[in-house]
């Protein structure tokens, strides 16, 4: 028999059964399918991580202060083992050169309060650098000064989610909102930013100066945490260290004990939302894979009953002149063609699935060339691989036997 018979034939057999082809591409249908909503995903989450951790700012090194559960008879809480003040932020801005900016963190959430309308939102003491940390703009107004800063002036600079429930969409520069009766005089407005790499809404805040929030909305005497930033990515792992020597010199920790804060990069911060992206992928492909591998039990389990089937049509190929390498490839050909038609229907549904996904999570999906070139391969893979025993079987027919079974 020709090569170019040999689609021509397979494809002939499987449509004398479509129905059974249908149900057996299924499960390659759902396996492929679900690879490419797996690689969808994971190339779309990809991306969110990069942008979000952009957004994050610029080379930015942050300072935690840490904390420990207490438990034992009592009930759990925390308590933090050091403190880091306005003054430890100063001095890590002053003292190490790499860093070119830090800003003490101080955030209460509070109800603010506009006319009659209210919103519950938290407020962010920070210093005048905060924008150039996380590189963010305003879009329209200004930042504070140092000037108010240091006479803890009542301004405030407010995100986007608060100006449209405050305002609704109205020009806020210039008119002033209450927190607990302080009136804030609104300077400017940000620019928006989107979702955080923890799933929060980054443009629901107000930020005042750190001055104010401490003496007059927080009642805190100590910096929640301390965002710096260093000048160039390549100093970042001697910024941490430095301000670990810095801040354990400060704080007058002994060699014998742990520093007493925690210091986490821009690149940590980035390295641990992909090893989490990574692992969903991982889990997520492991089970595409269970499915993929389902399917192909599948395929081979009819490929099996179709040879028995089809034994005195085999005897009778082999018997006028069929070669064992004809019966082969035919079968072959047959379990390939199917694996390829579940994996054209896979890429449709995964497509689609993974669109749908997309719109109710919110998470963006990347489709490429090579994720479909890729599934067509693995269902031709599976199709070979599943496929080569029933086809060697009924290759290997004597075809006097063959002839013989009922």
């Amino acid at each position: 028999m020709k090569w170019s018979a040999v689609p021509y034939t397979a494809a002939t057999a499987l449509r004398r059964n479509l129905m059974r082809t249908l149900l057996t591409a299924l499960g390659i249908v759902i396996g492929i399918g679900a690879v490419i909503a797996v690689v969808g995903l994971g190339q779309g989450a990809s991306y969110q991580v990069e942008e979000q951790v952009n957004r994050l700012g610029q080379n930015v090194v942050l300072v935690f202060p840490e904390e420990r559960q207490l438990g034992g008879d009592e009930p759990i809480s925390t308590h933090r083992v050091n403190r880091l003040t306005v003054e430890d932020a100063l001095a890590i801005e002053e003292e190490i050169p790499e860093v070119i900016a830090a800003s003490p963190e101080v955030r209460s959430q509070r109800v603010v309060t506009y006319g009659n309308e209210y919103w519950h939102t938290p407020i962010y003491g920070q210093s005048a650098h905060y924008l150039q940390i996380r590189n963010w703009g305003i879009e329209s107004g200004r930042m504070y000064t140092e000037e108010e800063l240091e006479n803890a002036e009542t301004v405030a600079v407010i995100g986007q989610t608060v100006l449209d429930a405050l305002f609704d969409g109205a020009d806020p520069i210039g008119e002033t909102i209450r927190v607990h009766g302080l009136p804030l005089r609104i300077i400017g407005v940000l620019e928006p930013k989107g979702m955080s790499l923890m799933g929060s809404v980054q443009d629901d805040l107000i930020l005042v100066p750190y001055t104010t929030a401490f003496q007059r909305i927080s009642g805190r005497t100590h910096a929640m945490v301390i965002n710096t930033q260093v000048y160039d990515e390549s100093a970042m792992d001697m910024a941490a260290l430095k301000i670990t020597d810095l801040l354990r010199e400060r704080h007058g920790r002994a060699s014998h004990q742990d520093d007493g804060f925690t210091i986490q990069t821009q690149e940590e911060v980035a390295d641990a939302a992909t090893e989490t992206s990574r692992v969903m992928t991982v889990l997520l492909s492991t089970i595409a894979g269970i499915s993929l591998f389902v399917g192909g039990i599948g395929i081979m389990n009819v490929m099996l009953v179709s040879v028995t089937e089809r034994t005195r049509e085999i005897g009778l190929r082999l018997a006028l002149g069929a070669r064992n390498r004809d019966v082969l490839s035919q079968f072959l050909f047959e379990a390939v063609i199917l694996c390829l038609l579940g994996g054209l229907g896979g890429i449709v549904i995964g497509y689609a699935s993974t669109e749908v996904i997309a719109v109710y999570a919110g998470w963006p999906a990347l489709f490429s060339v090579h994720a479909m070139a890729l599934a067509v391969s693995v269902s031709a893979a599976v199709g070979i691989f599943f496929g080569f025993y029933p086809a060697w079987k009924a290759s290997r027919l004597d075809p006097i036997v063959a002839l013989r079974q009922e």
